[in-house]
């Protein structure tokens, strides 16, 4: 389907259902600008929300079943609190719809029942939270279509569970509450130990820079296992050391710690995170001072410890920082979990196109499939549309 997302929604319930919506829900993707497995260490991170969006038109439907249509697979999926509640009896894109039913349901909610359709501008399976952004503009229709009682803030919670403990996917509280809480124009300081969030100042557009993501097209190599080596690396050397997590140790004990570990493997892991944690907080006290463009060389040495340190990165993610550094970015470095996925630079909006055109001809010479390119400035996360 072609069109503005939110007419595609309103145009696929009309068509599935033949009625007018009661309302359109939308929530966006996000890009992580710095703090790369630091969330599972209860570290820091510095996610902003990105102008793609999922939206969902939905109405109320009969008390106790959900349908869901989706453009991305024309068949309804129909489904009731029996199969809501309990997990994996939905499965597939709908999982994520049930998952939320579900995790409202289980905090004593009364969901109401819906009928609903989803468009979506979020590319999936390329790291920019599809997923994070179906439940969320779920969550904030059928919170408005119910009346239910339920603040903003934990709405992050409940979307995570949904697809930590329904859907059976691990991920962190970072992607959620970037899709919830991001505010125009500003990336979202997270504490992930303690959930507090700072909005941090990050007008692009008022400096004349611009983040350009690049979609390397790489597949997820072992991404699965990789990423639960990754962290029972990083437990094991906690309880090493006896913090609670790495988050605990301090960058200026780092060699110290380091002395402790029995194994050089194990080392880099630590000292990637440690440092990672250093690069947020410096990243945001240079965004508090207007300081922009001085985040560039953060943003380049997060990447190097990515590649070198805790050895996520793949030859095409290591192309694509390369080309954009080489074409005058200021900064860039991979985002997202690892073995694929995005890189984003941060660059003169002018440049924009000079910086694309730079790693896909990087690309080309290294007989990489073409990558996808988008330029973005930091949006706000979910709402209902007027």
């Amino acid at each position: 389907m072609s069109g503005d997302v939110a007419d595609r929604a309103t145009a696929g319930f009309r068509q599935r259902y033949d009625a007018e919506p009661a309302g359109r829900w939308a929530a966006p993707g996000r890009v992580n600008l710095i703090g790369e497995h630091t969330d599972y260490n209860d570290g820091f991170v510095l996610p902003f929300a990105l102008p793609l969006r999922t939206v969902v038109a939905a109405a109320p439907g009969p008390d106790g079943r959900w349908t869901v249509w989706s453009e991305l697979d024309d068949e309804p999926v129909e489904f009731g609190a029996v199969e809501a509640d309990e997990p994996g009896r939905v499965d597939g894109w709908a999982a994520y719809v049930a998952g939320v039913v579900w995790a409202l349901r289980a905090v004593g909610l009364d969901v109401p029942g819906a009928r609903l359709a989803i468009a979506s501008d979020v590319p999936v399976g390329s790291g920019l939270s599809s997923s994070a952004a179906i439940e969320s503009a779920v969550l904030a229709a059928l919170v408005d279509l119910g009346g239910l009682d339920l603040p903003t803030d934990r709405w992050p919670r409940l979307a995570q569970r949904a697809e930590n403990d329904y859907v059976g996917a691990p991920t962190g509280i970072m992607d959620q509450s970037a899709v919830v809480r991001a505010r125009e124009g500003h990336a979202l300081f997270l504490d992930c130990r303690t959930e507090e969030v700072e909005q941090i100042p990050f007008d692009l557009d008022a400096d004349g820079l611009a983040v350009l993501v690049v979609d390397s097209r790489a597949p997820h190599r072992h991404a699965d296992g990789e990423y639960a080596s990754r962290r029972k690396s990083c437990e094991r050397a906690a309880a090493t050391l006896g913090v609670a997590a790495l988050r605990d140790v301090p960058t200026a004990d780092l060699d110290a710690a380091l002395a402790r570990l029995d194994d050089d493997e194990t080392r880099r892991r630590v000292r990637h995170v440690v440092t990672e944690n250093q690069r947020v907080l410096d990243t945001v006290a240079l965004l508090r001072a207007g300081r922009v463009r001085d985040t560039g060389p953060l943003l380049t040495a997060s990447h190097a410890s990515m590649r070198d340190d805790f050895e996520i990165t793949v030859p095409e993610v290591d192309t694509a920082v390369e080309a954009a550094l080489a074409a005058g970015a200021y900064g860039a470095r991979m985002t997202g979990g690892g073995f694929g996925g995005c890189v984003l630079a941060l660059v003169d909006a002018g440049a924009a196109e000079r910086v694309a055109a730079a790693v896909a001809a990087a690309y080309a010479e290294r007989g990489f499939a073409a990558p996808g390119t988008l330029t973005v400035l930091p949006a706000g996360g979910a709402h209902r549309l007027p």
